[in-house]
């Protein structure tokens, strides 16, 4: 089992006790740290006290399970509004609402395709452009984000 699945089992109770939703759980290196980070979120927004709460009472629970050899720092962090869109129900959740879908390769001389989320099935996500519509296929997005319009 991977280190993120591990941690969300148990900082998701921890998380929703404190009346927020675990988003999502990221263990990244960055130069020559390694960071864990709970990305978390609740209705009207997350704030700075919500992300210290949670962080003192996830901290002590890392440190007796200790899932990760090496040494890390711990964050939580708010979802943001510009989010990573990664699981169905994320998708299914945000459908019709403006996104970036992200490409490894360019398409159509574009990497970047701002849009609208029309549809989201066996990975395959399909975006409004005006009056175009894109769909691509899993092995070819990065990244799909939430876009915020100002």
């Amino acid at each position: 089992m991977k280190v993120t699945d591990i941690v969300a089992q148990f900082a998701e109770p921890i998380v929703v006790a404190h009346g927020c939703t675990l988003w999502d759980v990221e263990y990244v290196r960055e130069g020559d740290q390694r960071f864990l980070r709970l990305y978390i979120d609740k209705e009207g927004g997350v704030d700075i006290t919500d992300c210290e709460a949670i962080s003192r009472a996830v901290d002590p629970i890392l440190d007796e399970k200790d899932p990760i050899a090496e040494s890390y720092h711990f964050e939580v962090c708010s979802a943001g509004l510009e989010r990573a869109l990664k699981r169905p129900g994320d998708f299914a959740r945000f459908m019709d609402s403006p996104v970036l879908v992200k490409l490894y390769r360019p398409k159509n001389g574009m990497k970047e395709f701002p849009g609208i989320l029309r549809g989201y099935e066996d990975g395959r996500v399909t975006v409004e452009m005006g009056k175009d519509t894109f769909t691509f296929e899993k092995s070819e997005v990065a990244l799909v984000r939430l876009r915020v319009e100002f």
